[in-house]
């Protein structure tokens, strides 16, 4: 009997064979995933981030170089097809990458190349950068984005500005994370003004009208926060908007692999979402089906 089809991640798959801060293998994630009784997995691994400046901390230390991330990218979207394979009577597993948003100036036609060079089924639009600094590493890469926009309300309009400028220009069929400034910005004060508010409104126009798929992200309860990400007030403000949600697990190692589901599915349905859509592959082919979360 199949898992039933809300069930499905996404987002995640990001594995220690292609990313620095992953602790398990792609197979271990996969094999995992079915035994959770999961429908559907869209591996997502992040694109590269194309400037020395932007690598982490830890990346630094391993002696990567930005040519690292480049090359493990690629041989990310050239291992895929095997897998996919691989698992195919067992798991439905799809071809997705997560993209970065810098260089400010540059990351629109670098990340639609990888999406036609690779032969992608589908992207994840994320935004972790606000004015080219990190806004989800250390407090003090976020101190740094708040002092170059003004202060907290300033730096959070500014990135749903940032991610409804990139919804508009690339149109992923999923929205990553999409509050994930407030991962630190709770520490400093609210991330729900009536500024903040207006901006997140029209993100969500943007996402509206460009059918993308807002993802549930249960990462959010891991990495501490009452709520995942989205919090409710949003997933209320989208849900009567009319956008469309799926569940993502955003996993790093198999302990994450289908994290918090049962919890997420009682999240939405307490906020008025009824159904997911879940991009899956009939046939061959990726569709787009909606997934009821109710008995």
């Amino acid at each position: 009997m199949k898992p039933p089809l809300w069930r499905s991640s996404l987002h995640g798959g990001h594995s220690r064979e292609f990313c620095d801060h992953a602790q398990s293998s792609i197979q271990e994630l996969l094999d995992t995933a079915i035994q959770a009784g999961i429908h559907t997995v869209g591996v997502t691994e992040h694109a590269p981030r194309l400037g020395e400046r932007f690598l982490y901390p830890n990346e630094v230390r391993m002696g990567w170089k930005v040519t690292t991330l480049v090359e493990n990218f690629d041989r990310y979207a050239r291992t895929l097809p095997a897998v996919i394979a691989n698992y195919a009577d067992r798991l439905v597993v799809l071809k997705g990458y997560e993209i970065e948003v810098v260089p400010s100036d540059s990351y629109i036609p670098v990340m639609q190349d990888y999406r036609t060079r690779y032969g992608f089924e589908y992207m994840v639009g994320s935004v972790h950068y606000v004015q080219e600094i990190s806004i989800d590493g250390s407090v003090e890469e976020f101190v740094q984005a708040m002092e170059a926009c003004g202060g907290l309300e300033a730096l959070a309009v500014r990135y749903y500005q940032a991610v409804a400028q990139m919804v508009q220009a690339l149109q992923p069929e999923v929205v990553g994370h999409l509050d994930l400034i407030r991962l630190n910005g709770h520490r400093f004060g609210s991330v729900e003004t009536p500024a903040i508010r207006q901006a997140v409104q029209q993100t969500l126009e943007a996402i509206r009208e460009t059918q993308g798929i807002l993802e549930l992200n249960t990462a959010g309860w891991r990495k501490g926060l009452e709520e995942p990400y989205p919090a409710s007030w949003l997933v209320q403000m989208a849900q009567h908007m009319g956008v469309a949600f799926c569940l993502g697990d955003d996993s790093h190692c198999t302990a994450h692999v289908a994290f918090g589901f049962e919890r997420a599915r009682e999240y939405l349905l307490a906020n008025g979402v009824r159904s997911l859509t879940v991009l899956t592959r009939e046939d061959g082919v990726l569709v787009r089906r909606t997934a009821p979360l109710e008995d």
